[in-house]
């Protein structure tokens, strides 16, 4: 039996569980020079860690691209987004969530929610022909992030946040 409540990314029947940004929104942000969770030929940013290594236990430098992966674990991601401070994350935008009270009312400084929904990629460039199954939103952290979210010609609604800062 199928859970009709998820995004066919999220099917427990999928053939992946690899879901590749759509290159137009890595364009419309700008260059980032890190994305802890890459993949071979689909070019995010300058560096990319790709499986078998662990991008989460990785040093991050620099801008950081960020589609973590789905689930439970995409806070310990967007926690480490967070503590390093210089980066953009795709993630579903379930604003009622605890990690999302936490990782993106609390701490990130914008957040854009993207009109429509979208289609990710599979591992082999292909784009999926069903979307997301879910809206999704862009979550900056620093200034420039801010004003990448703001500047890009990507339909969605940005919405600047005074971060609480605060483990409330």
């Amino acid at each position: 039996m199928t859970n009709k409540s998820m995004g066919g990314h999220e099917s427990p029947v999928a053939q992946t569980t690899t879901w590749l940004t759509p290159l137009e929104i890595i364009r419309a942000l700008g260059d980032f020079d890190l994305d802890p969770c890459g993949h071979p030929n689909w070019p995010t940013a300058e560096r990319l860690i790709c499986l078998p290594d662990d991008g989460l236990a990785a040093e991050w430098e620099g801008r950081v691209w960020l589609n973590p992966p789905y689930g439970a674990a995409v806070w310990t991601w967007l926690d480490k987004l967070a503590d390093h401070g210089d980066g953009v994350a795709l993630i579903f935008a379930r604003t009622e969530t605890a990690g999302f009270v936490r990782q993106v009312w609390q701490r990130a400084d914008a957040v854009k929610f993207l009109h429509g929904r979208l289609h990710f990629h599979y591992p082999n460039g292909e784009r999926a022909n069903a979307n997301s199954g879910a809206p999704s939103c862009l979550v900056a952290y620093g200034e420039r992030n801010v004003r990448s979210l703001h500047d890009s010609p990507l339909a969605g609604t940005t919405v600047r946040l005074t971060p609480e800062r605060s483990a409330a």
